[in-house]
């Protein structure tokens, strides 16, 4: 059931145009130079930053294995401890994001990892 790091990292990196790179003592996912996902140093979760309204969903679906994530008293995305999470649900919210942070150009270009698709 638990999701590990390097499958969710494998995941992130299949995704068009993505890159990993460093983000203060982070590591992040990125599309066009846009953070997706960012990993803290001990690799146990995974901070998403999805929209509002794909948030709010996975608040109501995955309580188990996902929070808030907060910037100061801000809500900016969703922690997610991955020992608890099955990783379809792990891949799902990661397209979650790269999909909130892809370019509309991209998205057109991968129509199969477009919303409904």
């Amino acid at each position: 059931m638990a999701t590990s790091y390097q499958t969710a990292r494998h995941y992130a990196l299949s995704l068009p145009e993505t890159t990993e790179a460093p983000h203060h003592h982070f590591g992040s996912f990125r599309v066009a130079g846009k953070i997706f996902v960012t990993i803290p140093p001990e690799a146990t979760h995974l901070h998403l930053f999805v929209s509002e309204t794909d948030r709010e969903q996975a608040l109501v679906l995955y309580p188990g294995f996902i929070e808030k994530l907060y910037w100061g008293d801000k809500v900016c995305g969703l922690r997610l401890l991955l020992a608890a999470a099955p990783a379809k649900a792990v891949n799902a919210l990661i397209l979650q994001a790269w999909r909130h942070k892809a370019s509309k150009t991209l998205l057109k270009q991968h129509p199969t990892l477009q919303a409904g698709a």
